[in-house]
């Protein structure tokens, strides 16, 4: 079970992160770095199904999704494509740019929320621990 133990506390390094992060981009980056542990990390993709009910009932997929958007635009801020990657995409790109430069106003959607994604990734840190301690306790 040791790398469950493994698991866990590099989780937990990566959420210390993103709740002591100030609002800066940096924050943003916090985000990033965890949604990029979590997507790299399988068991912790199963941790946030949506077949498993306390998830459906506290809506993990949509709060994942959020901070997944943010990662998302990380990874395409300085891309080059020719491709058109969507509306939700060049949007978050945009609002990402605004923040690393500094121009931080409430008309910016991803700067308005910043304490929600905290929330959010506190509410998916919760939920990956007790997932995490559960797959243990079962011997998974």
């Amino acid at each position: 079970m040791g790398s469950l133990e493994e698991v866990q506390l590099k989780l937990d390094k990566k959420f210390q992160k993103v709740s002591e992060t100030l609002a800066t981009f940096d924050l943003f980056v916090a985000i990033h770095d965890l949604v990029q542990y979590i997507e790299s990390t399988p068991v912790l993709i199963k941790g946030l199904s949506g077949n498993i009910k306390i998830n459906k009932e506290l809506n993990v997929s949509a709060k994942y999704a959020s901070l997944k958007n943010i990662y998302q635009g990380l990874e395409d801020i300085d891309a080059r494509s020719n491709r058109d990657l969507g509306h939700a995409r060049y949007y978050a790109i945009r609002e990402l740019t605004q923040i690393r430069a500094g121009e931080t106003s409430e008309s910016n959607t991803l700067w308005r929320k910043r304490e929600g994604f905290k929330k959010f990734a506190k509410i998916l840190h919760e939920r990956l621990h007790a997932y995490l301690l559960q797959a243990e306790k079962s011997g998974k």
